[in-house]
């Protein structure tokens, strides 16, 4: 029996890593081939194969090879990837209608993911929410309410950040390569502040968030103007900077300051959001109540759809006709989502995330423990980061990160990289994966250090 024997696809596939050709294997290369003649060379890939199916814990390249997956879509297929409930919806919803355009003629399943959004994002005021089509449109359209509803300018982001690849979110994003370099020039009114990561912070871990705070409100009081700043737009946990879960107390103390100067506090949870922490948001596990908040990736289990969810006030303040977009709250895209919801709720996948994130604090705590390259274990639930030195220092070590990530490929393990400086290796395995697929993984990327 091949591992495609049982399913084309789904949670049905053979829950094995196998390996039956090299890697990448010749089907993956003559696609290699035909997509150097057909795509630009900027639309870079972090594997070289190619995928036929995908489902609990594994992706089956079109040779035959199953994958164990440590990297969900980039935080996309958190509930596992062809998900039962998100295909069974998204399926009837195809087969109803594809697209009518909310703004022509409406339909229920947007309404319905609204609904549920408002429901579980933080705070018990009334809330409105507004869908897009991905993360980089959802944080867009936060600042356009953000400036309507308070009439003021300016953005205040944060070194590391992540927030997209258009024109505005690209300039909020601090990365300039691959992101930003020579895409210039970018938005007006955007403006950067340090970020309190404790394990870079140069006065150490126990300074952090005071001090990266003093910073915060010196550039928004004495550089800005408070009554020029529209809001000040954070990732609860920064994505693509690396996993940096932000010293304890500076998230609070930001949004307890902005609240006092009118500024509204945006949490960008495109990445770290919808049960991927172990909670329904990463803001919850900081208590915050943030004025606006942005989902997407796993909010819809693989189709494209992002949300802003927010006060109603504000997300009442933008004219009619002011926000929106042709595909923008698909009705697929919207059918999927509640399958997400439903698939969280039904198989309590917080619960789930939690025992992951610690499986793999664990282990990875264990080869930090013997290898001096790893630095530090980070993160939350199920989004948990190494982050790789050069042994006896903090100085940033991309080479290790390379030949890791080259030794888990070849043997097996889908893993994702980050950080600002090319140093970290991010885990992001689906919620449906299990234990044993998960301690597998793990073993390679052990094996993986001790080749170092």
């Amino acid at each position: 029996m091949t591992v495609l024997d049982t399913a084309v696809g789904g949670p049905e596939l053979v829950q094995q890593r196998r390996l039956v050709t090299e890697v990448p294997g010749p089907r993956s290369r003559e696609l290699s081939a035909r997509r150097a003649d057909a795509l630009p060379a900027g639309l870079a890939s972090g594997a070289p194969i190619y995928a036929a199916a995908a489902g609990g814990g594994v992706i089956v390249d079109v040779d035959g090879n199953s994958f164990i997956d440590l990297g969900s879509g980039i935080a996309v297929t958190t509930v596992g990837n062809a998900a039962p409930a998100v295909v069974a919806r998204a399926a009837d919803q195809l087969s109803r209608y594809t697209h009518t355009c909310f703004l022509a003629t409406p339909y229920e399943p947007y309404i319905a993911v609204a609904e549920v959004l408002n429901r579980l994002a933080p705070g018990t005021h009334e809330k409105r929410t507004a869908l897009f089509n991905t993360g980089s449109e959802a944080v867009e359209n936060s600042v356009k309410y953000a400036r309507e509803a308070t009439k003021r300018p300016a953005v205040v982001v944060f070194d590391h950040a992540f927030h997209g690849r258009s024109l505005l979110t690209m300039t909020m994003t601090a990365k300039n390569q691959p992101y930003k370099h020579g895409f210039g020039p970018f938005a007006p009114e955007v403006y950067r502040a340090p970020m309190a990561y404790p394990y870079r912070w140069p006065s150490g871990p126990q300074n952090c968030a005071a001090e990266a705070f003093s910073f915060f409100t010196q550039l928004v009081d004495a550089q800005i103007g408070a009554d020029a700043v529209a809001c000040v737009v954070v990732e609860p946990i920064q994505g693509e900077g690396g996993f940096i879960v932000p010293a304890p107390g500076f998230l609070a103390m930001v949004a307890d300051f902005c609240r006092e100067r009118g500024i509204l506090f945006v949490a960008d949870e495109v990445q770290a959001g919808i049960a991927r922490t172990g909670a329904w948001f990463a803001s919850d596990h900081e208590g915050l109540v943030p004025d606006l908040l942005v989902t997407a990736k796993g909010l819809a289990g693989g189709m494209p759809l992002a949300a802003v969810t927010g006060r109603a006030d504000i997300m009442d303040a933008a004219h009619p006709g002011g926000i929106g977009g042709t595909y923008s709250g698909n009705p697929v895209a919207c059918a999927a989502a509640l399958g997400v919801f439903e698939e969280i709720e039904t198989h309590d996948l917080l619960r789930r995330a939690q025992e992951i994130g610690a499986l793999m604090v664990r282990e990875l705590g264990d080869i930090a423990a013997h290898n001096g390259v790893l630095g530090e274990v980070r993160g939350r639930g199920a989004m948990i980061a190494a982050e790789l030195v050069v042994p006896g220092t903090r100085i940033p070590n991309r080479d290790a990160v390379a030949a890791i990530s080259r030794h888990c490929l070849d043997n097996g393990v889908l893993t994702l990289t980050a950080g600002t400086f090319g140093n970290v290796l991010r885990f992001l395995p689906p919620l449906s994966i299990t234990d044993d697929l998960l301690m597998d993984a793990l073993g390679v990327v052990r094996d993986a250090f001790a080749t170092l």
